[in-house]
């Protein structure tokens, strides 16, 4: 029987634990919640120049100073709770990304009250998690199609740090496409052939 060390993953995720833990229970794993979500979509954004793992380091800080990410709160923010983010050492201190948090979380109002907010962007790939079967992590687009329109259509209906390569990586993230590695244990697991 192979230990947990034993197991291939995608190489991105080697060099650390906390990325290890993020790749092995959640990158990749569906994602129908709105509120999660609405969390990565304003994570990913967070992340926007940064490294990924510099944003799972404060992920429980940015809960704490957001709300828990509820959208009806953070729509809510006046410049006197901006400005007191920006001083909160536990997130990434910048202007635009904060009041970004703001902007998408009054434009998540304005979509769910047609519809969920799963529904929305699942319907970029149809619905269900498109298969990928990359052999190698150099053959992973930062962009698709797919990512592309989503961007167009979250911009479109007033959200902010939406760009495609941020669309594709929030994509990633929560299971609209499985981008492990042909190889990685968890692309079988989620349903990788």
């Amino acid at each position: 029987m192979s230990s947990n060390r034993d197991k291939h993953r995608c190489e991105w995720c080697h060099n650390s634990d906390i990325y290890q833990a993020y790749h092995d229970l959640e990158w990749g794993v569906p994602l129908f919640d709105d509120q999660k979500l609405f969390e990565f979509l304003i994570l990913e954004g967070a992340q926007a120049g940064l490294s990924w793992i510099t944003v799972l380091k404060k992920r429980e800080n940015y809960r704490l100073a957001f709300d828990n990410f509820n959208p009806e709160i953070i729509a809510q923010y006046d410049q006197g709770k901006i400005a007191t983010l920006l001083q909160n050492e536990g997130i990434i201190r910048n202007r635009l990304k904060v009041a970004s948090a703001v902007q998408n979380a009054q434009a998540y109002l304005r979509i769910t009250q047609s519809q969920t907010f799963s529904d929305y962007l699942w319907q970029f790939v149809g619905s269900k998690t498109k298969q990928n079967s990359w052999k190698r992590l150099s053959e992973i687009p930062a962009e698709t199609e797919e990512s592309n329109a989503m961007s167009k259509q979250l911009r479109k209906d007033g959200f902010n740090f939406v760009g495609p390569t941020i669309c594709y990586a929030f994509m990633q993230a929560t299971g609209m496409v499985n981008d492990h590695v042909f190889d990685c244990y968890r692309y079988t697991e989620l349903g990788g052939r």
